[in-house]
């Protein structure tokens, strides 16, 4: 069972690493990956916390600093470490195959923690935003283009930024309602 999930997963990689080749997303996947591109947007974001909470804003922030850190370790270090899975660029059986488009490939590769840290922010933001209906989409959409970008470019597996996604959305319900619940800002 577990070899038709590898295999699954291999072949819906080399779907999007080799299928979806273009210019564009040649151009914009290395860039959609990095967090320091995101720099701005994360200002923002605090911006927008820190206008709208006022002196309660630490608490919020406080709090995303405390996700970040949580969902970043629970799949950087615990996770990765414990499946210990070669990373698609690294895979011997796909040299030749993978078109890898960033410099670095190092690291393990299940789950991913740029799918896992962004959409636990991309779930747990909305919360304090909630006449915002626009919001949630438009960071699940952020999210998911961070995780696709991943398995564009050659350093994760389709199931890789799938498992990271869930477990951070999993992480942003559950950080935020323990804000509402124990914190009181809202």
């Amino acid at each position: 069972m577990i070899e038709h999930i590898l295999e699954f997963d291999r072949s819906f990689f080399i779907a999007i690493n080799n299928g979806l080749a273009n210019p564009i997303f040649d151009a914009m996947a290395p860039y959609i990956r990095k967090q320091e591109f995101w720099y701005p947007l994360y200002a923002v974001f605090l911006f927008f916390i820190i206008k709208t909470y006022k002196v309660e804003s630490w608490k919020i922030i406080l709090a995303l600093i405390l996700l970040i850190t949580f969902s970043d370790q629970f799949s950087a270090n615990l996770v990765k470490n414990t499946f210990m899975r070669i990373r698609p660029c690294s895979e011997p059986s796909l040299q030749g195959i993978t078109r890898h488009l960033i410099e670095r490939c190092a690291g393990y590769s299940f789950m991913s923690a740029h799918a896992t840290n962004h959409f636990a922010i991309a779930v747990f933001l909305p919360f304090f935003f909630r006449e915002q209906k626009w919001l949630l989409p438009l960071l699940l959409f952020w999210a998911f283009a961070i995780a696709f970008s991943q398995v564009y470019v050659g350093v994760h597996y389709p199931l890789d930024v799938i498992a990271g996604a869930m477990c951070g959305v999993l992480f942003g319900v559950a950080f935020s309602r323990y804000v509402f619940k124990y914190i009181k800002v809202v």
